[in-house]
């Protein structure tokens, strides 16, 4: 087995070589309360700011894709210190200068697509942005629907605009406004409250643990 030599924190390990950032770290004894989530790139929770090995230049990736490479530092980011707008939802205004009014850095887009680029989603974040400053909300909602909200977009933006909040208050008045409501959720919430599956979550709070596991493997999946 191949070692490299990794740097956590400004302190130096020795790390099997092929691992992700995440499991290097968990093999240098690092615990993770914070930081790590479902493990395969799609809760946005293990943001990592790094360097490698004789470049000047800091980079940005999800820890639990980023393979370490030899002489690698490290660094995890617990969540992205992103300013966040207040509002309340039932009281806002919906028009086209809506996300102006609560992101008014937005007009500085450079539309230089660093965002796209350093997305992990590959999503067309500069093209939601750009849909936001003409106060589309459709088309914001619908390019920043797979978002995981991990701020590597805010990271690398030279106007300084927090992409991921744009994206949610977008997607947040689509579903207030716009969508339609689903009639079939009105149906499922009624037949819950009149207890129809109440004997089901019975038999499964009552499951043994590697029952539970194989019925979540055999479960029927939607198609896409």
């Amino acid at each position: 087995m191949k070692e490299i030599r990794i740097y956590v924190m400004g302190k130096e390990y020795l790390v099997p070589e092929g691992l992700t950032i995440m499991r290097a770290l968990e093999y240098c004894g690092f615990l993770f309360v914070r930081g790590a989530g479902c493990r395969g790139g799609f809760c946005g929770a293990c943001s990592t700011v790094y360097r490698k090995k004789d470049s000047f230049r800091l980079k940005v990736g999800l820890a639990c894709q980023t393979v370490v490479e030899d002489g690698m530092y490290l660094t995890q980011i617990p969540f992205y210190p992103g300013n966040k707008a207040i509002y309340n939802i039932e009281e806002l205004l919906y028009d086209t200068q809506v996300f102006i009014k609560y992101y008014p850095e937005i007009l500085r887009c450079l539309s230089c697509g660093s965002c796209n680029r350093v997305c992990p989603q590959d999503l067309k974040v500069m093209e939601y942005i750009n849909a936001a400053i003409r106060g589309d909300v459709k088309k914001v909602a619908e390019l920043s629907f797979d978002c995981i909200m991990c701020g590597l977009c805010a990271s690398r933006c030279p106007a300084e605009i927090v992409q991921y909040y744009v994206g949610l208050l977008g997607r947040r008045i689509y579903g207030r406004f716009i969508q339609k409501k689903a009639k079939e959720l009105e149906e499922r919430i009624k037949e819950i409250e009149e207890g129809k599956f109440e004997k089901e979550l019975r038999e499964l709070m009552a499951m043994p643990t590697e029952r539970l596991k194989e019925l979540y493997e055999k479960r029927d999946i939607e198609p896409e």
